[in-house]
């Protein structure tokens, strides 16, 4: 009788608190809403501060009131933070620190995996030992140097040979290489190659990987530099028309650079075929000024628009035609979506499209396989080159307290942390963000 009693009170309050609905004070590890629970928090906080996220990047928030200004850059419980002056940084810090467990790492060495070095120059951006910890995994620590990244001669296949037996193996050192492009530029068009295959890879395709990580063996200390120059957007872009030997569907790539500094740059092939070698640049046209809106959009937010149009570099005489001309209906309605989307931007003064000789075309660097003279000239074009060397002056490495990075502990996030020691982490993380 006790028992049945016992159970009977236990229902009645089993009822009662169905009916109920519990408020979690904070969120916890494993739960799907963790992520957007902590966003929303700390949005809510800085927005109390006076930031505003960005339209064009919701991890990024703004400040700026008067002549100060600042940005915080979010992901997971890293967080970036630029601000005007060494006092404002310090504001925003005793802020923060009144909401959030966290510690203040200093100025800006490491970040995502990505190590940074301030020079006179400006900031050489790296990923060296994360280049090293994917040859000691694929076993090829001491494997011999390769000049360049891919075969001139050969083009993949999905027929080619026999299946490759690891598929997991191929699959995981595909993905550690697309992390690597972060500052890696000159081995994109490479990876994006032996990706198209990660379903069922050939051995062909695996040797194309390792040919790649024999070039990254001989450049793995390389990096991408940026310095200070004068604010204007510049890209290149073209295309390999008919490229693939399956499909025949064009690849097209581009890079766009903030005066001096390469800032964004793709190698995608196209998701239509294309039937001429007109079509197949205008597309590639069209996916470039798509970018420099996104970009010229994000530089508005964050209060330094662009004074000029930008410029975009073709080197396929009829597609620059195309972009001016109304009357070629019949050769181009069935791009008309591309064709009315660059010439609006065109006759809006935001976009000029100039011819560039293909010897001096940098975005081949993205689209195709390129003689060692050739690549290596593209490849200092894009500003990958070895470290600065540290002089007498500069032996301290990063010394900018205005560029510092944060992170919170877990407990007040509820959101675990998995990047930088975790490759297998980094890895998905990569998938992600490939295009």
């Amino acid at each position: 009788m006790n028992c049945i009693a016992a159970s009977s009170q236990y229902t009645r309050k089993l009822r009662a608190i169905l009916n109920q609905v519990c408020l979690l004070k904070k969120s916890l590890y494993g739960l799907k809403q963790a992520p957007r629970a902590w966003y929303q928090r700390f949005a809510d906080f800085v927005y109390t501060m006076g930031f505003h996220h960005s339209q064009c990047d919701h991890s990024l928030f703004v400040y700026k009131h008067g002549r100060d200004t600042a940005y915080i850059l979010l992901y997971v419980d890293d967080i970036l933070m630029v601000t005007s002056s060494a006092h404002l940084r310090q504001q925003f810090l005793v802020q923060l620190g009144t909401e959030f467990a966290m510690k203040d790492l200093g100025p800006l060495s490491y970040f995502l995996g990505i190590a940074t070095q301030q020079h006179t120059s400006g900031l050489f951006l790296s990923q060296h030992k994360y280049a090293l910890e994917i040859l000691e995994r694929a076993g090829m620590a001491f494997c011999k140097p390769a000049a360049t990244r891919v075969d001139t001669n050969e083009k993949l296949s999905a027929l080619d040979r026999e299946l490759f037996t690891d598929i997991t193996l191929y699959r995981s050192l595909a993905g550690a290489l697309q992390y690597l492009t972060f500052t890696r530029p000159d081995i994109t068009y490479a990876v994006q190659q032996i990706c198209m295959y990660m379903h069922a890879p050939r051995t062909s395709h695996f040797n194309a990987l390792k040919r790649i990580l024999r070039y990254v063996k001989g450049t793995a200390h390389y990096g991408l530099h940026m310095s200070p120059s004068p604010g204007s957007l510049l890209a290149y872009t073209d295309a390999d028309w008919a490229g693939c030997p399956d499909t025949r569907r064009s690849t097209s790539g581009y890079c766009v650079y903030y005066g001096d500094n390469l800032i964004s740059w793709s190698s995608k092939r196209q998701s239509t075929l294309s039937r001429s070698s007109a079509e197949a640049e205008y597309r590639g046209v069209a996916n470039v000024v798509s970018d420099i809106c996104w970009i010229r959009n994000l530089l508005l937010e964050l209060h330094h628009p662009p004074s000029r149009a930008s410029l975009v570099y073709c080197d396929n005489v009829s597609a620059i035609y195309l972009t001016g001309n109304p009357v070629q209906h019949q050769r181009t309605k069935h791009i008309e979506m591309d064709i009315h989307f660059v010439r609006e931007k065109v006759q809006r003064g935001l976009v000029r499209v100039m011819h560039v000789s293909s010897r001096f075309q940098i975005a081949d660097i993205f689209t195709k396989g390129l003689p060692r003279i050739l690549f290596e000239d593209f490849r200092f074009s894009l500003s990958i080159r070895p470290p600065p060397a540290l002089t007498a002056g500069n032996t301290k490495g990063n010394d900018n307290p205005l560029i510092s990075s944060i992170s919170f502990d877990d407990e007040s996030t509820g959101v675990e942390h998995v990047l930088q020691d975790d490759m297998e982490a980094l890895d998905r993380i990569s998938l992600a963000y490939w295009d």
